[in-house]
């Protein structure tokens, strides 16, 4: 195992998930919902089981041997994921993209490191021993950085923009509590997947993939939900999907291009992730969830400023994002004495 090898991992798919919607953001032409559910389906169907079925020799009885107690457990917390996903998209619109992000990401942060633990009778790793402590300081060091971040952003957008067309503070701030807990669904659900990777480590896959079959499970029950979603708000526009596959070739090619990839690299967020997460002993696994959230922001704020967003913005908010990143950085850095202590 590798500290600086396994928060490097999670940095690595923390920056795909930052960065995974920038190229279905420029399809054009379609629906919204069309080019969620078409990246949706890379992302959540495709993907895992293309990865799945490389890793097992016998794919379908490896999910045959499980039990449908365990099954049903994991899908319900990747179901839960998915709502997470719906109500993402919900907080942004109420409360702009960085606010949106931070209180919603900082509640799935803190739920998503410290419940798992604590429901599973950890408590004494993570308050009674030195290592934990130090870990611990490290999550609330990064909620600060998340938080500085968030507010730098926010009060750009409202410097540009003068105001979010649908701002509402308190469906916002509801929306964006529902979302932080109910996102954190993932790290549930993949701490109740212990049981198939540990039945994947046995069948001898790589520790490095030996999380990923669980994957097939838990995306793909968030792919219901979301594609439940999608199809709700088609048959309330009264919109008909198929008109979106009647474009010319040259553009239903690229457009389809775009959505795909983005889907793939929402996918490899949490293909890294299971590497950061191979890479860190079994007694502090409650950090992985707290570097991709962290490194999510983080290179949140680094993609905007390397896209131009913060072009003309007030120094001081500059200076306020730069302060918010360094505090995240070194967030992982404490993060990281915690483990080797």
């Amino acid at each position: 195992m590798s500290i600086l090898g396994g928060i490097g991992w999670h940095m690595l798919g923390a920056a795909m998930a930052a960065s995974f919607y920038i190229p279905i953001e420029k399809v054009k032409r379609w629906s919204w919902e069309s080019a969620w559910a078409f990246a949706g389906l890379f992302s959540w169907v495709l993907a895992p089981i293309g990865v799945a079925l490389v890793l097992l020799p016998n794919f379908h009885g490896f999910y045959a041997s499980m039990g449908w107690p365990l099954l049903v457990r994991v899908a319900l917390f990747g179901a839960l994921w998915g709502v997470g996903g719906i109500t993402y998209g919900l907080t942004i619109r109420h409360l702009g993209l960085a606010l949106g992000i931070g209180i919603a990401q900082g509640i799935n942060l803190m739920v998503g490191t410290l419940l798992p633990p604590l429901v599973q009778g950890q408590a004494g790793t993570l308050f009674a021993t030195r290592s934990g402590q130090i870990t611990l300081a490290g999550v609330f060091v990064a909620l600060v950085g998340v938080a500085v971040v968030s507010w730098a952003g926010h009060m750009k957008e409202m410097q540009k923009k003068g105001r979010i067309a649908e701002f509402n503070v308190t469906l916002g701030i509801l929306l964006a509590i529902v979302c932080g807990f109910s996102s954190s669904g993932m790290s549930f659900a993949i701490t109740a997947a212990k049981p198939m990777e540990k039945a994947a480590l046995m069948l001898g896959v790589n520790p490095l993939y030996a999380a990923l079959p669980a994957y097939v499970l838990i995306m793909g029950s968030g792919a219901i939900v979301n594609w439940a979603y999608c199809g709700f708000r088609l048959w309330t526009l009264k919109y008909n999907p198929l008109l979106d596959l009647r474009l010319p070739g040259s553009t239903l090619a690229k457009n389809s291009l775009l959505a795909a990839t983005g889907g793939i690299m929402w996918y490899l967020q949490f293909f890294f992730y299971a590497w950061g997460a191979a890479n860190i002993a079994q007694r502090l696994s409650y950090v992985n969830w707290m570097l991709h959230m962290s490194g999510y922001v983080l290179f949140g704020g680094l993609l905007g400023l390397a896209l131009g967003e913060w072009a003309g913005a007030d120094k001081r908010l500059l200076r306020l994002l730069w302060i918010g990143i360094l505090v995240i950085i070194a967030a992982a850095n404490l993060v990281g004495l915690g483990m080797a202590t």
